[in-house]
């Protein structure tokens, strides 16, 4: 509703310092529709923050979004305001969360950094900007203060880029890193279908090849699947998730538990070999 500014929060701080965010927005914007989107982001998992905003924000109504996922908070990384093309507003630090949602809502139109102390809280600490200075700065814009008057503009060309290692390629294999792990253990990668080999069609075997931590190289095979119960309860499969990423899953089950495979894991996938 019009009189009922939105405002959304994700963060990787759990409930409680969540919620305490949420009140500080609640006590200078008492009208906010406050929706807490995650608390549970994996801590200082910048990358699964950013992938989860750029997932979600499009589906959400055009607001105050804030972001925080920090794990540089009290460094000289700047807190920033980020207005997109759509008209929505993203608050939250400057190390790579916000663009890939901004992207997706239009661009980035103007940024600013948070500097004016008018919309921080009287103190500001050292370890919770999320309260001090990302929570106060939405709740002013909600109230209908302009983005401007947050502080100095910042080119948004300057913002930092989130950093993702480039897919690798040719006829025969692709190699990508991994985004994240999501609650099912299942690995979304950054990579997307047209990366794959000759672009293969539902049920085709494929062979997934990583090392492990130990420098030991580990092969299995998995099909590409349209869904998980496509392979029987408990096996892998190779997918493509609801925002367009390849991942490796287990049905009903998770890959990164079945076989010891962490965040930083690089995958190769490849057509298998006729057994």
């Amino acid at each position: 509703m019009p009189d009922r500014p939105f405002v959304s929060l994700t963060t990787d701080f759990g409930a409680a310092y969540t919620a305490i965010c949420a009140g500080v927005i609640y006590s200078i914007a008492p009208s906010a529709n406050v929706l807490v989107l995650s608390d549970e982001v994996t801590p200082y998992a910048v990358t699964e923050g950013a992938m989860l905003l750029r997932q979600a924000l499009p589906y959400l109504p055009a607001g105050v979004h804030v972001g925080i996922v920090d794990p540089g908070v009290g460094t000289p990384r700047r807190p920033v305001a980020v207005v997109t093309g759509r008209g929505d507003v993203l608050i939250g630090p400057d190390n790579g969360l916000l663009p890939p949602a901004a992207e997706v809502l239009g661009g980035a139109v103007h940024a600013y950094e948070l500097a004016d102390p008018a919309h921080r809280l009287p103190e500001v600490s050292t370890s919770f900007h999320g309260r001090d200075i990302f929570s106060p700065a939405a709740a002013h814009v909600a109230n209908g203060l302009p983005p401007a008057e947050l502080g100095p503009r910042v080119p948004p060309t300057a913002l930092r880029p989130l950093r993702v290692p480039p897919v690798t390629k040719d006829d025969d294999a692709l190699t990508a890193s991994t985004l994240y792990i999501d609650r099912f253990g299942s690995l979304v990668l950054a990579a997307r279908r047209d990366d794959l080999p000759a672009t293969p069609a539902y049920g085709t075997p494929l062979e997934v090849t990583w090392t492990t931590r130990d420098g030991t190289p580990r092969t299995i095979r998995a099909p590409f699947a349209e869904t998980f119960g496509s392979v029987a309860e408990g096996e892998p499969l190779l997918w493509v998730d609801s925002s367009g990423w390849l991942g490796l899953a287990v049905n009903q089950g998770s890959a990164a538990a079945r076989f010891g495979l962490a965040s930083d894991a690089v995958l190769t996938i490849r057509p298998a070999t006729e057994e």
